[in-house]
């Protein structure tokens, strides 16, 4: 696969072409980028949060002054997890108000996926409405997150309760910036690029895995090659549902009882170690129903732990996490709705899971 710089995959909306995905690594370029899609002109708010804004900020407000009408204002939001809230919402909204950003306005969201999300659903409400850019620092959020238009904050530490769906009008995925990533950091984005593999493309799976030291290593044509195919899976399956009504549900594999995990431990763990652990717990539940051989399951198990990501999990409490997976916002009612595998690249929607299997799977990640 060809990795050139400035590499495009366009992802579409009833057959219509809505936005790009521009593959790169010069933060120079976005400026022009914007431009060719219409942006020029436009009034700029960049937000970004305290660990990235002093590495990738100021070049992005640059890159936006150069083609944008008004100065440039940059927003800073605290990093975490925790602070994916109405209340820093607000933050976002004051400030644009405050400078008079109307509806021709853009936001830049510089950041991983708490930013990501959180500029995104500011966009979809302010105004009713004002266009958004994505550009993800992050591998979680550069091979997921940053791709499919949803957008949303915590409320109360349940994940995601308040959102809306809401395209952005370009991603920029830089390569480079996943550099400065510390390791935790770099290893959790995996959980997400894994799951496209195991959920959809069973070549791509063996790829990641038989190039796993090149990724690891951080290789920047490797990783290209990644993305790519990685953004590609979650496109196509985005086009065919853009609302989560059926097929898109797929890409929650392993997120219904990683959210629980995730919230029952306050988030002291990272969203892709908790993602990681879940799907090893979705695949157990799979052996149970007798949908995956236990030689599937312990090939998805090793493989998640080759990279580095955790397959069980210490300190928690299995029937307490039975009980968050209920408030799953996919849950249908009240029963949570469980992505599971008939094979590797072979993933389904399961409405028929008892407690009792929910907790075998949880007991199988548990210590």
């Amino acid at each position: 696969m060809n990795c050139a710089t400035e590499k495009t995959l366009t992802v579409h909306k009833d057959g219509m072409p809505i936005y790009d995905i521009v593959y790169g690594t010069n933060p120079e370029a976005l400026g022009d980028l914007l431009k060719d899609r219409g942006f020029g002109g436009r009034r700029f708010c960049v937000v970004t949060d305290s660990n990235v804004g002093p590495l990738y900020a100021e070049a992005v407000v640059r890159a936006c002054d150069g083609i944008g009408s008004g100065k440039t204002i940059l927003v800073t939001l605290p990093a975490g997890e925790e602070n994916k809230n109405l209340d820093h919402i607000s933050d976002i909204y004051r400030c644009l108000i405050e400078e008079k950003y109307d509806r021709r306005s853009c936001l830049i969201a510089l950041g991983g996926g708490v930013v990501g999300d959180m500029t995104g659903y500011a966009a979809a409400t302010y105004l009713r409405g004002v266009s958004f850019i994505q550009v993800p620092t992050t591998l979680l959020s550069q091979a997921d997150s940053s791709i499919g238009g949803k957008t949303g904050v915590d409320f109360e530490g349940y994940k995601n309760m308040v959102g809306a769906f809401y395209m952005p009008g370009m991603v920029f995925a830089n390569v480079d910036y996943l550099g400065s990533l510390d390791e935790r950091q770099f290893i959790g984005g995996f959980a997400e690029v894994i799951k496209h593999g195991i959920i959809r493309d069973k070549a791509y799976y063996e790829f990641l895995v038989q190039n796993r030291e090149l990724i690891l290593g951080r290789d920047t044509e490797t990783l290209t090659q990644m993305l790519y195919v990685s953004n590609r899976i979650k496109k196509e399956v985005v086009e065919a549902d853009p609302y989560e009504k059926k097929e898109r549900m797929l890409l929650n594999f392993g997120h219904t009882i990683g959210h629980a995990v995730e919230k029952y431990l306050d988030f002291g763990m990272t969203h892709g170690e908790c993602v990681a652990a879940g799907c090893c717990a979705a695949a157990y539940i799979s052996v149970l129903k007798g949908f995956l051989t236990q030689n599937e399951y312990e090939a998805v198990r090793d493989d998640i732990a080759s990279f580095g990501l955790p397959v069980r999990v210490s300190g928690i409490d299995p029937d307490k996490i039975l009980k968050l997976t209920a408030s799953d916002k996919k849950a249908s009612g009240g029963r949570p709705r469980f992505v599971l595998l008939k094979s590797i690249g072979e993933a389904f929607v399961e409405e028929n899971v008892s407690d009792d299997e929910i907790l075998k799977g949880i007991l199988s990640i548990a210590g």
